[in-house]
């Protein structure tokens, strides 16, 4: 009879710690975005929605302030595009080999090597970018500038192969073995399966890493704000210098601008449009993974 009091009692505190996590997990994302639209409040008291989104020039520290958001929003899709080109392609065909070409011996090595790829500080990648990368690109583009779009953007595209490769190794392990075997039955070679079979089955789990990657690109701090130059210009030109959201606000959270004023206050209008671009990517991401699981 102790005995199954002492397991139930034991039953219920696991519950509990455990929705205790869940739901701190929820408050705390309330908390970010409560934060972010009582601060972001007062900024648009000031300045307009239409200002806002639709001006080109960002220069809220100068003696005659701009507050258009536009290109740190171009930087900051401009750098990311760059970088999922280099890692969904790289990455996917990392995982296609990992999941159902490599021995088990190989892939034990390989992965985890890997994924030390995510253990490397981001401000290492950025140095890489401005000192190593750039320089030998400006070999082959003459014209490209010492800080530029180019070069953060394929550096954080190598920087998260590791979380679109992993995760989506993952998913297609999880493809059961007789689905396999069934295409191999049909004549399929062991590329064809992979590609028309594998990855289709596994899409959800694939379009997990990819927004995984996206937001984690969108996310980038360091790498940015070391090689893009940190300079907000307007351009889908990835050989000039941009700078980002996440640059932008390491730029004014360094403590030269006064708290409280409406220049200080930039950084949460810009911090609230980045979280609602990661939102966004997130919903095409479920819509996706949804419509996927409908089809098949």
């Amino acid at each position: 009879m102790k005995r199954n009091s002492y397991r139930k009692l034991k039953e219920k505190t696991i519950e509990a710690t455990l929705f205790l996590s869940a739901l701190s997990s929820v408050l705390i994302t309330i908390g970010i975005v409560v934060v972010l639209s009582y601060e972001s409040f007062g900024f648009f008291k000031v300045i307009s929605l239409k200002e806002f989104f639709t001006e080109t020039q960002w220069t809220p520290l100068f003696s005659e302030p701009k507050f258009g958001i536009l290109p740190l929003i171009s930087g900051t899709l401009l750098t990311t595009a760059i970088a999922l080109i280099v890692a969904l392609p790289l990455g996917l065909t990392v995982t296609v080999y990992l999941s159902e070409y490599a021995p088990h011996k190989v892939r034990e090595v390989i992965k985890p090597i890997l994924e030390l790829l995510a253990a490397v500080p981001t401000v290492v990648y950025g140095y890489f970018a401005l000192l190593f990368l750039t320089p030998i690109l400006q070999k082959f583009i003459p014209d490209l500038s010492g800080f530029n779009a180019l070069s953060p953007g394929i550096i954080m595209g190598i920087m998260i192969i590791p979380y679109v490769s992993s995760v989506s190794e993952d998913a297609m392990k999880a493809v059961p073995m007789h689905i396999r075997e069934g295409s191999y039955a049909m004549g399929a070679t062991k590329l064809q399966t992979a590609f028309k079979v594998v990855i289709p089955s596994a899409f959800s789990g694939i379009a997990a890493a990819f927004i995984i990657g996206i937001s984690r690109a969108v996310g980038e701090t360091m790498v940015v704000a070391i090689a893009a130059g940190m300079l907000p210009t307007f351009t889908v030109n990835p050989l000039e210098p941009v700078q980002t959201l996440t640059g932008y606000i390491v730029q004014v959270s360094l403590g030269d601008v006064p708290h409280g004023t409406l220049e200080y206050k930039t950084i949460f209008a810009a911090g609230i449009t980045l979280f609602l671009i990661t939102l966004v990517f997130n919903i095409i991401g479920f819509w996706l993974r949804k419509r996927i699981r409908e089809a098949y």
